[in-house]
């Protein structure tokens, strides 16, 4: 497998630049409804919503969505890439929950290999929705 059909599988797996994921649980506007179920890790994808959208319709219902500029990054060295991107989310997961965040926003996902060892790099940041106009990390 070449490194362009590696990015186009892990792109099929509705993990790509841009994409937002909100914890399952998570306090939001009543006209934010998210479809679908989470993942086994308990976050949802927000899906095809346009993500500049997403946040005017939170900014309209007097919410924040706060974007946390540091970079969390995970890599996951294996064969089998789809198990990396499960194991490289989980990272990004956990940090993001040690952070006290709800959502987080995939900044870049790429598939390359290391002296023949094929490996998956997920970067993301946290973010988080909540009703104050301050970070209360809940």
């Amino acid at each position: 497998m070449n490194l362009s059909d590696a990015s186009s599988d892990i792109r099929m797996a509705g993990i790509q630049p841009g994409t937002l994921f909100v914890a399952e649980g998570t306090r939001m506007p009543e006209a934010m409804g998210l479809e679908g179920a989470p993942d086994s890790n308990g976050w949802k994808s927000v899906g095809n919503v346009d993500r500049s959208e997403f946040e005017r319709k939170i900014s309209r219902a007097g919410w924040i969505f706060f974007l946390r500029t540091d970079e969390i990054k995970a890599t996951v060295f294996g064969f089998d890439r789809e198990r990396a991107l499960r194991v490289a989310m989980q990272r990004i997961i956990a940090r993001v929950k040690f952070q006290r965040c709800n959502s987080l926003q995939i900044k870049d996902v790429t598939a390359k290999s290391f002296l023949k060892v094929p490996y998956v790099s997920v970067t993301a940041h946290s973010r988080h929705i909540q009703e104050r106009p301050s970070f209360d990390g809940q």
